[in-house]
């Protein structure tokens, strides 16, 4: 049984009443509680929940105009603004690609949903079977408030507050020594970055257990301030990346230029008009110069671990319709682990 289950739905109000200032994650965290126990526990005041399918979900969603997309993990919040639009469905992903909304879906962790009014926000939240955060959509003052009420009757479903599982640790590096060469055999024949879960899930390892044994020129590990001059400088160069940050049931993807980096406290923040990032910069423990090749030339990323071993965000080129040959420059002028150990 979850641990919501040791408040009902009153308390939970109250204790939501009581911390208006505080984010739902923290108040959630701080309490033993599911995020999504919050919403649910306002199901009839002001929380209405949802058929939570993207399929269902995201067509409506492209009728409420400009918002603000949020997809986070742990240790990163990825917010866009933009239109929900060019939906795709399939049986095991599905994918929005617009020029601003870029979203990769995994259905089956898409469990909870809910329409959520509060005064004069509103927004669709999504959550998965342990109630963690998948993808929320915050309407803006430039959306269709007439379009969210059409998504609600649509898609509204009756229900209760639910009973969560609990939360699947993450799962940490994962490496089979053995397999080195055919890792390495493997990584250097791919044509396409899509190609690098399957290869290392062929040789019983994951992400990070890959990046730590397959070696240059493939993967090096970088110091954990990486992140941040990477950021720094491709804003300061101007040079155009993509900044992937996810969770299991959703990536979120920012494609362009970025402004200039923020510190507040741990957090690396990039307040831009239409992209946000807030970042828990304490909270990473690895950093791996990666090198896919592709058909049309290296992917050259930077990713970030925290200390569990779980991925809180890639970098790549922006390369559509251009060269990623300035990114893969900065990439490799940052000092690399083993430049600063030599």
């Amino acid at each position: 049984m979850d641990s919501s289950a040791r408040l009902d739905a009153a308390q939970i109000r109250n204790l939501r009443a009581e911390n208006p200032k505080l984010r739902a994650r923290d108040l959630a965290e701080a309490h033993g509680l599911p995020e999504a126990a919050l919403v649910a526990a306002h199901l009839g005041a002001g929380a209405t929940a949802l058929q939570a399918h993207p399929d269902r979900l995201m067509p409506l969603a492209g009728e409420l105009g400009d918002v603000m997309a949020l997809t986070r993990n742990r240790n990163c919040v990825h917010e866009r603004k933009g239109i929900y639009k060019t939906y795709h469905s399939g049986s095991w992903a599905q994918m929005i690609l617009s020029s601003e909304i870029d979203l990769r879906l995994f259905a089956k962790h898409w469990v909870h949903a809910y329409a959520v009014v509060e005064g004069d926000k509103r927004s669709v939240q999504v959550f998965d079977a342990a109630g963690d955060a998948v993808h929320k959509i915050h309407l803006t003052p430039a959306s269709d408030v007439a379009a969210f009420d059409r998504l609600v009757e649509a898609l509204a479903i009756p229900a209760e507050m639910p009973l969560f599982e609990a939360r699947k640790p993450v799962e940490g590096p994962r490496a089979v020594p053995e397999a080195t060469n055919a890792l390495r055999a493997g990584w250097a024949a791919m044509t396409d970055t899509h190609q690098f879960l399957g290869l290392v899930k062929d040789q019983g390892m994951n992400r990070l257990g890959a990046n730590r044994i397959v070696g240059a020129p493939h993967a090096r590990a970088l110091p954990t301030g990486a992140v941040l001059s990477a950021l720094e400088l491709a804003a300061f160069s101007e040079i155009p990346v993509m900044i992937f940050v996810g969770n299991a049931g959703c990536i979120q993807i920012h494609s362009g230029l970025i402004g200039k980096t923020v510190m507040m406290g741990p957090w690396i923040n990039i307040m831009d008009p239409r992209f946000n990032l807030h970042l828990r910069g304490d909270r990473i423990a690895e950093v791996w110069h990666v090198v896919k090749p592709t058909a049309t030339g290296p992917a050259v990323s930077i990713e970030a671990f925290d200390g569990d071993g779980e991925l809180i965000l890639q970098i790549f080129a922006y390369r559509k319709d251009r060269s990623g040959d300035a990114w893969n420059a900065l990439v490799e002028g940052l000092p690399h682990l083993e430049a600063v150990s030599a």
